[in-house]
């Protein structure tokens, strides 16, 4: 293999090394309270954790609040918050994928996390402050006009 070959070769895998401990890095600041439920755990977060990942934290985020009253900026998916198991071909098949579950105020949030654990997810993250509390921080929230 010529030079100019193995040259490309090892930039590639080092971009690729940066990449994956980006995302690692990423992922290891939403350490949070672990709150134990039946088959497992999930963990507590706070809006300043959450914003510090985003939305490079290669992340799923789900907004779990019914009736829809606005969203977090790159939310992935709306689903009510007693539906999980009933939409669960819209979550993410890798069972150990990071997720964040939010609502306006926690406590929807606390309900979909614990049934994402006993659903067999491993890396569920609730942030407990809801979209509410994001937004008195200063953070963007989008909500819904009708509700304003």
């Amino acid at each position: 293999m010529d030079i100019m070959k193995r040259m490309a070769l090892i930039l590639g895998i080092l971009m690729i090394m940066v990449v994956i401990l980006s995302i690692q890095t990423s992922c290891a600041e939403l350490d949070g309270q672990v709150v134990s439920v039946p088959g497992g755990s999930y963990r507590i977060i706070n809006s300043e954790q959450l914003h510090r990942v985003m939305p490079d934290g290669n992340i799923v985020m789900i907004n779990v609040h019914v009736p829809y009253e606005g969203e977090i900026p790159h939310t992935d998916l709306f689903i009510p918050y007693n539906e999980i198991e009933k939409y669960s071909d819209r979550l993410p098949q890798d069972k150990g994928a990071t997720i964040v579950i939010y609502c306006r105020s926690g406590r929807m949030g606390d309900i979909a996390a614990e049934k994402l654990v006993q659903m067999g997810y491993t890396n569920v993250y609730n942030l407990r402050e809801g979209m509410k509390v994001w937004g008195q921080k200063g953070y963007r929230v989008f909500y819904n006009p009708r509700m304003s």
